[in-house]
């Protein structure tokens, strides 16, 4: 007991003693997160980059005496720019102030929106590199000037004095901090026994090419994904980066032993360790311990995690298969083109749909609702100045005598009035994502595929009151070639207990790819005669499927297919419950052109509120 009381505090003064770090003055990612976001875009960065904590790397450089006795200082995370994503360190606390580090992360920012044509091989060097992304981005934003300037002259005061270190350690630091001061200098790194000490104002120097984060390692379709809430799934507090290897099969291989240390008989115990199914087993705790995560795809199947609706059911238990198919186009962003009849999405219609009464749950929200929306329903007002019509307009009349008493009277004068319907020349098409995820329970009670059930049910009683025209739609899944669309209502259907039974009877099913469904969901609605048009969208997660759909693909599939229903005169509109939808919706709906319902049991009551909102102009 008095040893590990003993170690407890000689580890925390020894850490204390070695950190160079100012934790009094940190500042974390997610804390500017938005502000890092827009910032990157505003100076040019591509807005279907998301940003993202980045993987630590190995520090082989020079460490201080207490650096080693404390074991730290080994590792450092490095800013960088993929396809995917822009990674900036999780947190930053290398100078005193929080102002200096947040301008740290705000001048990485900028060095990672200067383009650099990397084949180039003036710039294969790591510092010619980033002297390279200084220039442009001093001379492109010279506002930045006085903050670079402030960076460097503080970091220079953190690096080894020259005159401490070996010769060939001590030519590198020269070159390094001369290039720091002028970004114009000309540098010749010469080889040295240890690395330089790393540049944080600087990006990566030779970046990890493989990497994944705990929650999106490859998916296997067999594995369920909706056990679970959002709220209560762990998520890895860091990055980690990672490797894919061959499973073993454990079937090749010499081993060699001693006799004299085989167990006995009473010692051996048969206890399989490949693979631990123990409640307590902490698998995130375990990962976060490990600096590098290799991972394999194995042939077999565990039948206890195997969800067996998720195989593509017998045609004879499936739903019913409306038409032959219907191909799609999907956007290529890398090859910046649109790749025709790419995608072949499937109209499909519940086969164990039958009619049914509102629910009894849903009967007093109704009443309500329906009181509101009644304000929107078609009302009979007089039409003046006709040239037919059911009885005299008095008041056209008299001008009419006037005129024609001054001698100033027009023959075709209207002098009638008529009684009319004033109609809402309105049509909309809710669009419901139907993937696994809406299996995930929101509590005890309900799954997110109720309450979008519920929220069908009340936006459907809401409509049939304003007498606007809608339709209801929802899709999922499992790969370019096979897209479920599903029909529940169509617009020229009339709302009633048949409805109700389609609506009743949804169901989650496979994946997210939201670009063909956008894309087939707009052409229903361009059909409408209606001169305003408004395509809903329901999603819970971001846009993915078992293909390369994952990542910015389906983002910038789906961005592309909204900004297609835009141009055909459509107002595309996304409700979501994703939590981390502020990161991707602005890309792709605009800032204004979507809602973050925080609680999922609340989208019942708010999504006729929304349309209510949304319509109340037209």
């Amino acid at each position: 007991m008095l040893e590990e009381i003993v170690g407890s505090v000689w580890h925390r003064f020894i850490t204390q003693r070695a950190d160079s770090h100012y934790p009094e003055a940190i500042v974390y990612l997610e804390d500017i997160r938005h502000i890092v976001s827009v910032f990157f875009r505003a100076l040019g960065g591509e807005g279907g980059l998301r940003v993202e904590n980045s993987t630590e790397s190995k520090n082989h450089s020079r460490r201080t005496i207490l650096e080693r006795i404390a074991g730290v200082g080994h590792k450092v995370q490095y800013a960088w720019r993929d396809e995917e994503a822009l990674k900036l360190p999780e947190s930053i606390a290398i100078f005193p102030t929080q102002q200096l580090n947040k301008d740290l992360y705000l001048w990485l920012v900028a060095l990672s929106a200067v383009e650099l044509n990397e084949d180039n091989r003036e710039y294969k060097n790591w510092i010619t590199r980033n002297q390279y992304r200084t220039r442009e981005a001093l001379a492109i934003w010279p506002g930045l000037m006085p903050r670079y300037q402030q960076l460097v002259e503080a970091h220079l005061k953190q690096r080894y004095q020259a005159s401490d270190l070996p010769k060939d350690e001590a030519a590198q630091e020269v070159i390094i901090c001369n290039a720091l001061n002028d970004p114009m200098a000309l540098v010749d790194l010469h080889y040295a026994k240890r690395p330089p000490q790393p540049v944080p104002l600087w990006l990566h120097p030779s970046p990890e090419k493989y990497e994944f984060q705990g929650g999106t390692a490859p998916q296997d379709p067999d594995i369920e994904e909706g056990a679970q809430s959002k709220k209560d799934q762990q998520k890895q507090q860091t990055r980690k980066s990672g490797n894919r290897e061959d499973m073993v099969e454990g079937n090749d291989g010499l081993i060699s032993f001693r006799l004299e240390s085989l167990w006995s008989w009473a010692e051996y115990s048969k206890v399989d360790r490949t693979s631990t199914d123990d409640d307590d087993d902490d698998a995130m705790r375990t990962a976060e311990d490990m600096d590098n995560i290799t991972v394999a795809q194995d042939s077999e199947t565990t039948a206890s995690k195997i969800k067996l609706d998720l195989d593509l059911p017998s045609s004879d238990y499936d739903d019913i298969v409306l038409g032959d198919g219907i191909p799609l186009d999907e956007w290529d962003y890398k090859k910046q083109y649109l790749q025709k009849d790419h995608c072949r999405l499937q109209v499909m219609m519940s086969r164990d749909a039958e009619p049914i009464a509102l629910p009894e749950h849903l009967q007093q929200q109704v009443k309500k609702i329906r009181r509101q929306f009644e304000v929107l329903k078609p009302q009979r007002h007089w039409e003046s100045r006709q040239q037919d019509g059911m009885e005299i307009d008095l008041e056209s009349y008299i001008n009419f005598l006037a005129d024609r008493k001054h001698h100033g009277v027009q023959s075709d004068m209207p002098i009638y009035r008529e009684l009319r319907n004033k109609t809402r020349d309105m049509s909309c098409l809710l669009l419901a994502d139907l993937s696994l995820s809406t299996d995930a329970h929101i509590n005890n009670h309900s799954r997110v595929i109720d309450v979008i059930r519920d929220s069908l049910f009340l936006f459907s009683e809401a409509l049939s009151v304003t007498g606007d025209r809608f339709a209801l739609h929802g899709f999922s899944s499992r790969n370019r070639s096979h897209i479920r669309f599903y029909k529940i209502k169509n617009f020229d259907e009339k709302y009633d207990d048949s409805v109700r039974g389609f609506i009743q009877a949804a169901r989650p099913g496979y994946y997210t790819r939201l670009g063909a469904a956008i894309r087939y969901a707009s052409s229903l609605l361009e059909a409408e005669a209606s001169s305003q048009k408004l395509l809903l969208i329901f999603t819970d997660g971001k846009p993915n499927d078992l293909d390369k759909y994952e990542g910015r693909y389906g983002i910038e599939d789906t961005r592309m297919a909204v900004l297609e229903a835009e141009k055909k005169g459509l107002r595309p509109f996304c409700i979501t419950i994703d939590e981390e939808a502020e990161n991707y919706l602005p890309y792709l709906f605009g800032s204004k052109s979507f809602v973050v319902i925080q609680d999922a049991n609340e989208l019942p009551k708010k999504l006729p509120q929304l349309y209510l909102r949304l319509t109340s102009g037209v």
